[in-house]
């Protein structure tokens, strides 16, 4: 590999829509969707605090309406004329077993964790791609969870949802091939400001359920994420891939 192919951006010149951008892993897509050259639509629920970095056109609106998702439409054919990758990644989590979950908190998390996606694709499938074969596929990248294939309990809409990415996943990915990619990451335990209220027992007890023996960081997912957004994975389309430290591989039990 010479200096140059070591040197080049992945996503130079490439405009693309991160949600849930503000914290965790959102923001750490967002940092390292920049630092590989894209221009980034950042869509989260609040105004951003403070100034914005170049190169990261703010938004602020709830996911689960579609009405946020024309205005990201808006912006980015305004801008740029064009999307090249969608990261629908916004997610919100009302623990509680079922027989005591509200319909209104089982609804809240279908919207958010599932429903936007169908919103954001629905809007912005005429930008993604545009110009194919010459521009290369569209990429669409859903932010899935551990929660998809392995049941904890009090999390009833959350696993539906974050399981329902997955199947949707494969089939927007049926539907809008070859002009768009469309895979879906399944973060395990990663250390972002959801774990902030959890006691020190239990992120250990958390830490030591993966095969890494730790918590993953947030830019660790970025970085598979990353992969995922770019021509380094032009021939895959329509699966997940797991980003959990073997947490789905190991058990302590026969």
């Amino acid at each position: 590999m010479n200096r140059m192919e070591m040197d080049r951006q992945l996503l130079a010149g490439k405009v693309a829509v991160v949600t849930g951008a503000a914290s965790g892993i959102g923001a750490a897509v967002v940092e390292r969707f920049l630092a590989e050259g894209a221009h980034v639509i950042a869509v989260d629920l609040a105004e951003p605090d403070g100034a914005t970095p170049p190169g990261v056109l703010p938004l602020a609106g709830d996911v689960a309406e579609a009405e946020t998702w024309t205005r990201v439409a808006d912006l980015a054919r305004a801008e740029f004329g064009h999307l090249d990758v969608l990261h629908s990644n916004a997610s919100v989590n009302i623990t509680a077993p079922a027989h005591e979950l509200a319909e209104a908190d089982w609804n809240r998390q279908i919207a958010v964790n599932l429903t936007a996606t169908y919103l954001g694709v629905r809007a912005c499938a005429g930008l993604l791609g545009e110009g194919f074969p010459e521009r290369g596929p569209g990429a669409v990248v859903l932010s899935s969870s551990v929660h998809a294939i392995a049941g904890l309990p009090g999390h009833p809409a959350y696993a539906a949802a974050k399981g329902g990415l997955i199947s949707l996943g494969r089939q927007l990915a049926v539907e809008y091939g070859p002009r768009v990619r469309v895979n879906t990451v399944l973060p395990g335990p990663i250390l972002t400001p959801a774990w902030d209220g959890v006691n020190e027992e239990d992120r250990r007890r958390s830490a030591a359920a993966t095969a890494a023996g730790r918590f993953g960081r947030p830019e660790e997912v970025a970085a598979a994420v990353l992969f995922l957004a770019s021509a380094e994975s032009s021939y895959v389309t329509g699966t997940s891939l797991l980003v959990d430290g073997g947490w789905s591989a190991t058990k302590d039990s026969a």
